[in-house]
Formats: C-alpha cells, structure tokens, sequence
C-alpha cells in the first residue's frame, strides 16, 4: 500500500504501517493532554492508542493464521487510522472456509476481552461519550476497545468481517457471484443508512462518516472484482492476450515509440533485448514524460519500468487478473515458459473487451434457442 512503511515481519507476513496513522496519534496525544492532564495525558493517550491499535494486529494475524490453514498466505497486513488490512492472496471459495477466517479476528478480540475480565476481574462499563483525558484504568478502556472491536467488526457490512460471515452463509444456500452481490448491497444500504441518519439528526461525526464512504466504495469495488473472476472461471490467459502489438529494441529512440503510439492504439510498449526476452515497458504516460524533459532521441530503456511480474499462457485468467491489479506496470507481460520470449500482453482493456464479446455471444445464443 502506497504512504506506507515497514515495521517488521511476523510470521512471514510484513507488518506495514501507513503515515497516515501517525496524524492519529498526534490527535490522541493533543486531546490527551486536555482535562488539565498535561503532558504525561497526552503520552498515557499515545500508549493507550499503540495498545489498541497492537490488539488491532493480533486480530489481523487471526485471519492470517486462520488462512493459512488453508494454503492462503497473507503477503502482508497495513495499519491504518480506520483498523487494519491484511492482504490475502486470495479469498476463500469454500463457503465454511471464508466462515471461520472471516470469524477468526472478532474471535481474537473476545479472547483479549475475556482475559482482561477474568485475571483483573474488571467489569464492562459503557461510555458513549468517552475522551482520552478521562478517568479510568487502562486495561479498563483496553477491554472496552476489545469489545467494541467484536461488536463494530460483526456488523453485516461487506466487506467487513461481518459482512464476508453473511456472504458466506449466503454461499451456502445460493451461488457465490450472488452471494457476494447481496452481501454487498447490504453493506452499502448500511453504508447509506449511516450517512442519512447523520444528516437527520445534524450531528456530523467526521470518522464515522470515513468509515461509512470506505464501506460503501470497498463493497461495490469487491463486488466488481469477483464478478470479473467468476466470468473468467473458464478462461486461461491466451484467450485474453494481447497478440499484436509493437514491441522496442532497448537501444530504440522514443521517437520509435511515438510513432507506434500515432498511428495506433497501442499506449503501452513492451521493451526487449536481442532475444526477445522481456526487460521492461514504456507506458503512455512515462513516455510523454520523458519527451518533455529529454526530447525524442533519448533511448526507451532509460525510461522503463521495470515489470517484475510476469504469467504463463496457460495460467488461469483470474490469478492473472490479480497480479494485473497488483502490480505498478500497466501490463502484464505474457512469456513462454519454455523460450523466456514475450508472446503477449495482458491489459485490463483487453479483458474487458474479451468479457463483453463472451457476454453478447452468450445473449444471441439465448435468443437463437428462445
């Protein structure tokens, strides 16, 4: 994730933590220091907040190890001001499977809670109101943020843990396209509900609303996606490649390149040695780029970009599809596995454009039995 660093690896799995967080904890610490506690509020707010945001990771390695059970692997998890994010591999497809790594992160949180009450015999006491430069214990307000974890993540709203348990449960009884599609309309309509009653009772609660615009986006976004994977179940990369295009010596001119772009459609070129391996791309926008400072005698392989990912024809088009959305090129580039040599070009366009002609010989069909 960009605007993020990391802080350590566990496990194999890379804990990041976003820049952003740090404006959380300088907010904390100015209120902290409000109530007339001074200097030693703010710094007893500041560790408050890092020991929340710790139980925030052990949920997250909830998931991670329920995952791993699996055979998925969480490459990495971010922490962000809103909570954290681990980033799976993949989803599970089994609907019991998405149900226990779903639950595994509230779950944690109980775990926490639950020992917090038992060894320090505490009891929950609500506070709607609560300020960090109020009275209170600290494992007091650190069995409470466990709490409330366990509650805000359970609500129904996908794509949060709630909302990936309804889908799953959905799963069981219906197909997982429609599943998703239900689990994120009801997250969204949560999403919505959030936002008018904030508006009804002219209150503005400016994190609540963040929350509520991340839910709402976050769902239609997954929801799109795994609309996409369930119409490319059946295909393997070379039905969707990109077959002819123009490709550039790494000692061509981008001169070279701006012609192919002219006269053409092709906005992306892939850069190769003499043996027509692959070394690079010159997309669109750093070749416009590299013509205003450099002009069009510079060489295209001083202004590639490097694409470590590369994909096999015969690859599954939907885990192609994710190495498409995660790396930086706009490309993905398809080698033979056998020679090492570039035999196409796998872009978004070219799904989507293979995705429309498979949907429209699919509704001729359906008119030609009818």
């Amino acid at each position: 994730m960009k605007w993020s660093f990391r802080l350590a690896t566990i496990a194999g799995t890379e804990v990041r933590v976003h820049l952003t967080f740090f404006l959380l904890l300088l907010f904390v610490a100015v209120q902290g220091t409000g109530g007339g506690q001074g200097a030693d509020g703010g710094l007893a707010a500041v560790v408050l907040v890092c020991a929340m945001f710790f139980c925030v990771l052990l949920h997250e390695f909830g998931h991670v190890f329920a995952a791993r059970m699996y055979g998925i692997k969480t490459p990495d998890i971010t922490l962000l001001p809103i909570g954290g994010v681990a980033r799976l591999e993949r989803m599970p497809r089994t609907p019991l499977h998405e149900f226990v790594v779903a639950l595994a992160g509230p779950m944690v949180n109980v775990a926490i809670a639950a020992g917090i009450a038992i060894v320090l015999g505490l009891r929950v006491r609500f506070d709607a109101n609560y300020a960090f430069h109020q009275s209170g214990g600290f494992w007091q307000h650190l069995m409470m943020w466990n709490i409330f974890m366990v509650v805000f993540n359970l609500v129904p709203a996908f794509p949060m843990d709630g909302g990936r348990i309804l889908r799953a449960l959905l799963a069981m009884v219906t197909d997982y396209e429609k599943a998703t599609r239900w689990a994120a309309t009801m997250g969204q309509g949560i999403a919505a509900l959030v936002v008018v009653g904030m508006l009804l009772s002219g209150t503005f609660q400016p994190f609540l609303l963040l929350i509520a615009f991340f839910i709402f986006v976050a769902a239609g976004q997954e929801a799109s996606v795994v609309t996409q994977e369930e119409a490319t179940r059946s295909l393997v990369v070379q039905d969707a490649m990109m077959v002819e295009f123009h490709a550039l010596a790494a000692d061509a001119e981008l001169r070279v390149a701006v012609n192919h772009l002219l006269a053409g459609t092709q906005q992306d070129f892939p850069v190769l040695d003499e043996a027509g391996g692959m070394q690079g791309m010159v997309s669109r926008t750093r070749l416009i780029a590299a013509l205003a400072d450099h002009g069009p005698e510079h060489l295209a392989r001083e202004v590639m970009e490097v694409c470590a990912e590369k994909v096999a024809p015969l690859m599954p088009l939907g885990e192609a599809l994710r190495v498409l959305r995660e790396m930086s090129c706009p490309a993905v580039p398809v080698v033979d596995p056998l020679t090492g040599r570039l035999v196409g070009l796998l872009t978004g366009e070219n799904v989507g454009e293979v995705l429309m002609v498979r949907a429209a010989l699919k509704q001729a069909g359906v008119r030609r039995v009818g």
